[in-house]
């Protein structure tokens, strides 16, 4: 079978086209620049990761190929990730990144070079069930990837390999080191690609214009003064700046909410204001096409490295509504929450409200 590996220059993504190989397909790999911007930066990776990305193509003897999708990643990405900030909404852009660019603009690149199917470095599985692909957890519960794929459709799945599913990261490292791959060892990337390891605020600064405003309790009190409140997300308490306030506890200060139209941080001491039960979520995407039924139990996480939490859901055509069987820490608007059958990936949406006490829904009597 001829297969084009997405070849990030990482590990990992190296090792699932070392094993295609090995499996007698014939496989290619492809480098996919998806940021232009600032690319000499500190930080920024991407002339080094497309280095070690050929050397290992030429290591496993394969054809190599390069595709600029940065003007895609602006338009289909970026701007979005730009305009929930702008909203004062806390956006995961890697789901989009994996929809819109790597099972999509790459998919579409592959198939142009005459592949079968795609593949790449996730730590997540796809099995097929009766014409019908379902995307599972990844075997390594500490590398599982499926959080960040839910938003992929039965098309991208029936097109897609993962090598690394049945896999665990300490594995993949030996066999790469056992290959004699030169990237044996590399770091595994961290946050957001374009950003890399670039410090958060500079970089967001540069194309948003921060809007300094008051930090304030729930009751109106007004403690000092933050640089702009995109920079904060719930249930931060590093960075404020509130140490000794006359007249409160020696506790540490939560970010509990933001009002956009008064530029206002929300700050408060006790943490039952980031407790919530319930959350409405938009953008559905299911695996299946649909959700199992109009309400369901399944499991739910509402950001990434969260443990399972039992949840029912009621889905109506545009939204769902999700009710948790305990309170939820500090569940962010613009985070995904996504949904779970065991390690069935049943699919997901964007996080729009929740019924914590600041904000959100109205409480439950």
């Amino acid at each position: 079978m001829r297969v084009i590996v997405g070849l990030s220059g990482g590990v990992d993504s190296s090792v699932a086209a070392l094993l295609l190989a090995r499996a007698g397909n014939a496989v290619e790999g492809l480098f996919m620049h998806n940021w232009r911007e600032d690319e000499r930066a500190p930080g920024c990776r991407a002339e080094d990761d497309r280095r070690d990305a050929v050397a290992v193509a030429g290591r496993l003897g394969i054809p190599f190929h390069v595709r600029d999708f940065s003007a895609e990643y602006w338009d289909d990405v970026f701007t979005r990730f730009l305009a929930e900030y702008a909203a004062g909404r806390t956006p995961n852009p890697d789901v989009l990144c994996n929809r819109e660019i790597k099972f999509k603009r790459f998919l579409d690149a592959a198939y142009a070079l005459g592949a079968e199917k795609i593949a790449t470095g996730h730590y997540a599985r796809v099995r097929e069930r009766d014409g019908r692909y379902q995307l599972l957890r990844g075997i390594d519960g500490a590398k599982d990837q499926s959080y960040f794929l839910h938003a992929l459709a039965q098309t991208q799945l029936a097109a897609t390999l993962f090598p690394l599913g049945e896999l665990r990261k300490p594995d993949v490292r030996r066999l790469a080191r056992e290959a004699g791959l030169s990237n044996h060892a590399k770091k595994d990337s961290t946050g957001i690609c374009f950003i890399g390891e670039r410090d958060f605020r500079s970089f967001l600064a540069r194309y948003l214009a921060a809007r300094p405003g008051p930090i304030r309790t729930p009751e109106g009190r007004v403690l000092g003064e933050h640089s702009g409140i995109m920079y904060y997300t719930l249930g931060q308490r590093q960075g404020l700046g509130l140490g000794g306030v006359r007249g409160a506890a020696e506790h540490p200060w939560y970010v509990i909410g933001k009002e956009i139209a008064t530029d206002a941080l929300i700050v408060a001491q006790d943490e039952h204001w980031l407790l919530s039960r319930r959350l409405t979520a938009s953008a559905l995407t299911w695996v299946d096409g649909a959700a199992p039924a109009p309400t369901f139990r399944c499991s739910a996480k509402t950001r990434y490295r969260q443990d399972d939490q039992a949840c029912e859901v009621h889905v109506d055509t545009v939204s769902a509504s999700v009710r948790f069987d305990a309170l939820q820490r500090a569940v962010t608007p613009g985070q995904a929450v996504v949904f779970y059958d065991g390690d069935r990936c049943l699919g997901g949406g964007t996080i729009e409200t929740t019924d914590a006490a600041f904000g959100g829904l109205e409480p439950e009597q």
